[in-house]
């Protein structure tokens, strides 16, 4: 047994929890190349409701299976094929060669005792490999989703950032972590209520595969899933916030922080170096004016680095104005960096100086810290068993 401590409807509390895993199959070494655009499958989960009617009816299916698999694969949640009834046997049995539902395959899942907190690891069609993390809570049920294989922000705390970028995610791999985890609620009773961008990678620098993704999930024929129960988060490309307040869709904008100042955001966030502190305000204030909506500051609590009192009141300064929130995210710890989370009454203390300030500050403690639950760690742990495996067989 170890010790987990989580936030439930905003309360700090701790308890103790057994570890539980699942492994789908053993780790095994895949010849791993680079795949050119084009030659990257395309499954169901890549298409948009128009191009799978015009698949369908390019292969000399009438242009009502659309709808019926549509429906099948986001409102029903099938599987595979062979679950649609309302599809001709001998149909169910050719779809699976002309469009594959999904090349996801899932790896290992890891999980804490109480199943509040789950995270799963997939293998890519080329090797690679990805995280998606399912989180219960008492009044949400809450999917983080990869939109990179790797990241090339290199956050300095980060684990996903200090492994570089491999590839972006295709739409389809993005869209299919999402309904993995749907599945996965329901068969715990649950419905899945909201999207977090907050994977590995950096949503906007995959962008049109990210908004594609949104579109696809928000059709009513399908899922259903409303946008503004979607979240995405940036570490700061400015020139996508002006885009993405321009967008139909009224999904959330996140925005990593976590320094108030340059000459500390160079060095935690080295993308600050490209749109420093100033000019990325300057874009969330145009965000909200465009769009109405507040903007939530992700704010990774790190002990002696960016948690002072002093620290404190200069973010405050800094979002004086703006409508926004401030997420207090004590840092997630990982091996391959040499930061700290700060004490529970430093991260109090930070947020209440953010709130003395006027500034509306939450502390969210990360779930799962047993589980590597951090972006990257996962990904990280299989592969290096993966290396040590293929030197000791």
């Amino acid at each position: 047994m170890i010790k987990l401590t989580v936030v439930m409807d905003e309360t700090r509390f701790e308890q103790s929890v057994s570890i539980q895993e699942t492994t789908t199959k053993e780790p095994t070494a895949l010849p791993l190349r680079r795949v050119s655009r084009r030659e990257r499958p395309v499954t169901l989960h890549d298409l948009t409701f128009e191009e799978l009617e015009e698949r369908l009816t390019g292969a000399g299916l009438p242009r009502f299976r659309a709808d019926q698999i549509f429906r099948w694969t986001y409102a029903q949640l099938a599987e595979q094929y062979d679950e649609m009834t309302v599809l001709p046997k001998d149909l169910r049995a050719r779809l699976p060669e002309l469009l594959p539902l999904t090349k996801l395959e899932p790896v290992r899942a890891v999980e804490t005792d109480d199943g509040q907190t789950r995270k799963l690891l997939f293998r890519t069609f080329d090797g690679e490999h990805l995280e998606t993390v399912l989180m219960l809570y008492a009044d949400r049920t809450t999917v983080c989703v990869s939109c990179q294989v790797g990241c090339a922000v290199g956050c300095a705390f980060c684990a996903t950032g200090m492994m570089g970028l491999t590839r972006n995610l295709t739409t389809g791999e993005m869209v299919s972590q999402v309904i993995e985890a749907a599945r996965e609620a329901r068969a715990l009773g649950r419905s899945l209520t909201n999207i977090v961008m907050m994977g590995m990678g950096e949503p906007f620098q995959n962008y049109d595969a990210v908004l594609k993704m949104v579109r696809i999930l928000h059709d009513p024929r399908g899922l259903n899933f409303g946008a503004r129960r979607t979240t995405l988060s940036t570490s700061g490309l400015v020139p996508f916030i002006d885009r993405l307040a321009g967008e139909p869709f009224q999904v959330k904008l996140a925005v990593s922080l976590h320094a108030p100042n340059d000459a500390l955001r160079d060095t935690l966030v080295p993308l600050n170096r490209r749109y420093p502190v100033g000019e990325l305000i300057d874009a969330c204030r145009r965000y909200v004016r465009t769009t109405g909506r507040r903007v939530t500051f992700e704010y990774a609590l790190i002990k002696g680095v960016n948690d002072s009192d002093a620290i404190a009141a200069e973010l405050a300064t800094l979002l004086k104005g703006l409508l926004c929130h401030v997420n207090v995210i004590p840092l997630n710890p990982t091996p391959a960096a040499p930061f700290e989370r700060p004490s529970p009454e430093r991260i109090e203390r930070f947020a209440e100086v953010i709130r003395q300030h006027g500034i509306p500050a939450t502390v969210r403690y990360s779930r799962g810290v047993d589980i590597a639950a951090a972006c990257g760690q996962l990904r990280t742990e299989h592969e290096q068993q993966i290396a040590e495996s293929n030197q000791t067989g």
